[in-house]
């Protein structure tokens, strides 16, 4: 299919753009970027110098990727024999320098998909059929294996390295150099190698306008989870009264009941 670069697009002669990428309005690329096949940017993105945007891949509005990251690259992954996946991405994201993203695999739905209003910091790296909410932050060379799934306003501390399948809750925050190999419940902050269960992430629900008495109910979940022996069927049988009044823990047991991993104790 012929591509399309729109007029109103910057794009320095020495970048090299394939005949099929497709470029919106008022996009920026810069010297010595690659814009593969099957490459779609939405309007206002500001590509960097020595970027490589390998397709299919489509990255929505507003995006600024910076040098030296390569975004939509083939799997290494030993199953993937070329077949065509997708790696998506929203907007007003900001990739920065040595950022490496893998596009899907067959073996699971066939794209990578990043969201929108997210910071992917120096060398992290988010592997194939991997899922990033919004609002997130992952802190220098965080680590994402193959089919992860990060929830919204979820943060990873520099270093950390997240298990193949394995589900970070939203509002979830791990500590420096965290070693993840399963499941971590919404709102609960881990740390350590392994990673272990610490808290809830007071100050992030703070910051996002959790109110004093949701947090509290929050706190009380994490204690009935973390604190009492319970099982998890037993810590959701005791959770069902708290999420009648109030309805942010709902998400937490949202994540209890999705985990098939086990969850970091």
């Amino acid at each position: 299919m012929p591509g399309f670069i729109d007029p109103s697009a910057v794009i320095d002669p020495r970048a090299i753009i394939d005949p099929t990428a497709i470029i919106g309005a008022n996009v920026k690329i810069g010297p010595w970027t690659l814009v593969g096949p099957e490459v779609e940017l939405g309007e206002g993105c500001d590509i960097r110098s020595h970027v490589v945007l390998k397709g299919p891949t489509k990255i929505g509005a507003r995006n600024t990727i910076y040098q030296f990251s390569t975004v939509g690259e083939d799997t290494p992954d030993l199953k993937y024999r070329g077949e065509p996946t997708q790696l998506i991405m929203g907007d007003n994201n900001i990739v920065r320098e040595g950022v490496t993203i893998h596009r899907g695999t067959v073996q699971d739905q066939g794209k990578t998909v990043i969201g929108s209003n997210n910071l992917l910091m120096a060398y992290v790296h988010i592997g194939h059929d991997s899922v990033v909410g919004d609002n997130c932050i992952l802190v220098n060379n965080a680590s994402l294996a193959g089919h992860v799934v990060v929830g919204d306003w979820a943060i990873l501390s520099g270093y950390s390295l997240v298990h193949q399948y394995c589900l970070i809750g939203a509002h979830s925050f791990a500590g420096f150099g965290c070693h993840i190999s399963k499941d971590v419940p919404a709102y609960v902050t881990v740390s350590g190698s392994p990673a272990e269960a610490k808290t809830i992430n007071v100050e992030g629900l703070k910051r996002r306008g959790f109110s004093g008495d949701a947090i509290a109910a929050i706190r009380r979940a994490y204690k009935i989870i973390y604190r009492q022996n319970n099982t998890v069927d037993e810590a959701l049988a005791a959770l069902a009264p708290i999420v009648a009044d109030f309805p942010e823990v709902q998400l937490l047991v949202d994540s209890l009941k999705q985990s098939q991993r086990g969850i970091v104790r």
